[in-house]
């Protein structure tokens, strides 16, 4: 028979038991308000979402709140209250990013190709309405949902039947049909609608400023007349036409009072209604959103012409990147060396007046640099006498950028390099002069190896910074100068800036081909500084 010996304790006397830590009234009040504020959010927000067809964005949304009330309504996922947050911010900000990115790349988005099938026909039809002997003439009104955007909209149109001796109150949008007023009866002062419960009437001032939007944007389909529309003509005047080109679903074509049919085919890299008499072979050069698989990376590579411009910016923002980072770091490693030395007298007042550049902001540095190398008034020349073309030689513009990256970045190096040097104990360099060795070969072969331990990293992002340094390019030079026969790319262009351009350029905007351009960048970058940072391993192996 064995006894058990562990003791036994007692409970005091008045003791009682532990109880859990109840959560506070307050406490559970900002719970559920937050809570509701969460769900009422995306109450509102799926709408209009589904209404877009933008899933994306609904799925990470309907993600997000689940996430939130399975954190905020059990005790098992504690910690995601802290890690939720930053997780949420990075993904939205920079993970969804390059996820549309991607996903646009295989698209054919841009100019001409933005909305659905469905509202390009629409835009088709309601863009070539024309007003008609039988044409109905209304007395209108514009407005907006109360709170609504009087520039842009969405808008409502008022309307009387200037015919309707009984004043009946119409009224639509681009979305909704025709029909009659249902509401509180509107005030009307002189045939026209002055003011509407839940909507608010636009002045004439307001209604002139958003014309041509709303000329452009409004046009009401009417119900039993499938070709009608009406459109505004001028702020108190609106009329019915018709759509002079007709859509036949059965067969897929656009059809044309003169008889000509524009059937859906496929032109270039994606379908639209063809039309031969078009310079880019679609009617009225409109197509819509779809996928082109691999079209637009194929592009880059059986398009001489776009793969000699790609190579070439490449090879520019190579040098470009890595000249930057040894131009400032040289500079910045010099200074540091220079006053870091005891020697030197007044070291915080001289490492202040280095740190200048830096503390002004960047754009002003550029848009100030940009008109120092002006041709006819830039100080540059006014000092030195000369009537150099900075911005009109690829050379000269080449050189001026390397000089103004220079002033701009070898503060950053400057303080870096005097950090790292000031953690590098004295004894390293006593034992070097103990010896033998010289000033110079103690810096080059003890301090710098040293230096570089710490340093290298940084110089590494330094340089997949400056492959994406887009201000540089567009506030000092816009890629000046123009290279003849290119448009999409200029002598000084980085691949950042000629994504830019293509995306947004003045030959019109290829978003789809520009995302394929910014993935292959994305991956070249961090390609480069993968290999960078495997490289910048072996310096450990100094310590």
């Amino acid at each position: 028979m064995s006894t058990s010996l562990t003791p036994t304790i007692a409970p005091q006397s008045g003791a009682s038991a532990p109880k859990e830590r109840s959560t506070g009234l307050g406490a559970i009040v900002v719970k559920i308000l937050f809570l509701g504020t969460v769900l009422a959010f995306g109450i509102f927000a799926a709408p209009a979402l589904i209404r877009y067809k933008l899933w994306l964005w609904l799925v990470l949304m309907v993600a997000a709140i689940v996430v939130i009330f399975a954190i905020y309504l059990t005790k098992r996922f504690i910690p995601g209250k802290y890690l939720f947050p930053g997780t949420f911010f990075l993904s939205l900000f920079l993970i969804v990013p390059i996820v549309m990115t991607v996903q646009f790349s295989f698209t054919n988005f841009g100019d001409g190709a933005r909305g659905t099938k469905e509202q390009t026909t629409q835009s088709i039809l309601k863009n070539s309405v024309q007003m008609t002997p039988d044409s109905v003439l209304y007395h209108s009104s514009v407005a907006v949902v109360s709170g609504g955007d009087v520039a842009n909209g969405p808008f409502t149109l008022f309307l009387i039947d200037q015919s309707d001796q009984a004043g009946t109150v119409l009224y639509g949008t681009a979305d909704q049909p025709l029909t009659t007023w249902t509401g509180a009866a509107p005030t009307v002062t002189g045939n026209v609608v002055t003011a509407a419960e839940g909507y608010r009437i636009l002045t004439a001032a307001e209604i002139n400023t958003a014309l041509k939007t709303i000329q452009n944007e409004t046009a009401v389909a009417v119900p039993d007349k499938p070709d009608y529309f009406v459109k505004v003509q001028f702020g108190t005047q609106a009329y019915q036409a018709k759509a002079t080109i007709t859509y036949d679903q059965a067969t897929d074509t656009l059809s044309g009072a003169d008889g000509k049919t524009y059937p859906n085919e496929r032109v270039g890299d994606s379908n639209c209604f063809a039309d031969p008499s078009d310079a880019s072979g679609c009617f009225q050069g409109q197509s819509w959103l779809q996928n082109v698989g691999w079209r637009n990376y194929a592009r880059l590579v059986t398009n001489a012409d776009i793969r000699g411009q790609f190579l070439g910016a490449f090879g520019w923002t190579l040098t470009y990147a890595i000249g930057s980072v040894v131009l400032t770091f040289l500079a910045g490693f010099a200074l540091a060396l220079t006053f870091n030395d005891r020697r030197v007298k007044a070291q915080k007042v001289w490492r202040s007046v280095f740190l200048l550049p830096y503390a002004i902001p960047g754009f002003i540095s550029l848009l100030m640099w940009s008109q120092f190398f002006n041709k006819d008034f830039g100080l540059i020349n006014l000092v030195f006498g000369t009537h150099l073309d900075w911005f009109g030689n690829p050379l000269l513009a080449r050189i001026a950028i390397f000089i103004v990256q220079l002033w701009i970045g070898f503060p950053y190096m400057f303080i870096v390099c005097t950090g790292a040097l000031q953690s590098i104990p004295d004894d390293v360099k006593e034992a070097a002069k103990i010896d033998g060795a010289t000033g110079l070969a103690t810096t080059f072969r003890i301090v710098l190896p040293l230096l570089l331990i710490s340093v290298a990293p940084l110089l590494v992002a330094s340089f997949a910074f400056n492959c994406n340094n887009f201000n540089m390019i567009r506030l000092l030079t816009d890629g000046a100068p123009v290279i003849p026969g290119q448009f999409t790319r200029r002598s000084t262009d980085i691949l950042i800036s000629m994504i830019y351009r293509q995306a947004f350029g003045n030959a019109g905007t290829d978003f789809g081909f520009a995302s394929a351009l910014a993935v292959l960048l994305f991956i070249l970058t961090g390609a480069l500084a993968a290999f960078q940072f495997r490289f910048t391993r072996k310096l450990e192996d100094l310590t």
